[in-house]
């Protein structure tokens, strides 16, 4: 029993980011690699934050500020990094569309450049589930499961699998909206993704209270709900702005 629930905990962090993968990643062999090169910059991230941060831990479990600095300084890496990563993504695009222009062919249409910034949300999504799921499940496999007295109405394995689930939303969809920001220069879609990571990885810190996770699950939640939406409307918008510019061509 203990075997299918360690599966079932894996699958309800990465089971929606694999039909993603199987229903629009898979049938381009160009986007399996964006997925990789993502997973494998956000991974380098998180082993590198880790490292910095093994020379101050262990922390004092009673005192939270020391976690929020933590925090701030990994969100605010891993946006920089975020940038980098689309200044990398828009050079291989032109490079691809000059390509594309020397044998005549059509360029890379939006759509193709909604599935790119998918891929690459989904790898840091991934990279994300994990480095703070996944890597933590091995004991789920065993003869017990195991809670802890500040949530003690839910298994950590599960809450672990439950956070790690609506970080990947967030992370994944937030990729689309940034992109499009930076494309556009539309500063609130410039600015949404790093605040809505920054507020996500800070309500955490409400796990720290007693039945914490109780109040942080459901406003993690929200904040992927959110995404989802203001992601939803984006694209739509581009869509319908897209199909009007064709149309008048």
């Amino acid at each position: 029993m203990t075997v299918a629930a360690g599966i079932g905990y894996a699958l309800v962090a990465l089971g929606p980011s694999f039909s993603i993968f199987v229903s629009v990643i898979s049938k381009k062999p160009f986007l399996i690699l964006t997925v990789l090169s993502s997973m494998l910059l956000w991974l380098i991230s998180l082993i590198v934050l880790s490292g910095v941060w093994r020379a101050f831990l262990p922390l004092k479990s009673t005192v939270w500020w020391p976690y929020a600095i933590l925090i701030l300084s990994s969100v605010s890496f891993q946006e920089g990094l975020r940038i980098l990563f689309w200044k990398v993504y828009k050079r291989l695009e032109d490079t691809l569309d000059a390509f594309a222009d020397r044998l005549s062919k059509p360029r890379l249409f939006l759509t193709d450049k909604m599935q790119i910034a998918l891929a690459g949300g989904l790898g840091h999504g991934v990279a994300h589930a994990v480095f703070f799921c996944l890597s933590v499940l091995t004991p789920a496999f065993g003869p017990a499961t195991f809670f802890v007295d500040r949530c003690s109405q839910i298994p950590f394995f599960l809450v672990s699998a439950i956070i790690a689930l609506a970080f990947v939303t967030i992370h994944t969809f937030s990729m689309v909206i940034a992109f499009n920001g930076y494309a556009e220069e539309n500063k609130v879609d410039q600015v949404f993704a790093p605040t809505v990571h920054l507020l996500a990885a800070l309500v955490t810190l409400v796990n720290f209270a007693s039945g914490g996770c109780m109040v942080a699950i459901p406003l993690l939640y929200c904040m992927a709900v959110l995404t989802l939406i203001h992601c939803g409307k984006m694209v739509f918008r581009r869509l319908i702005e897209d199909q009007n510019r064709r149309s008048h061509l």
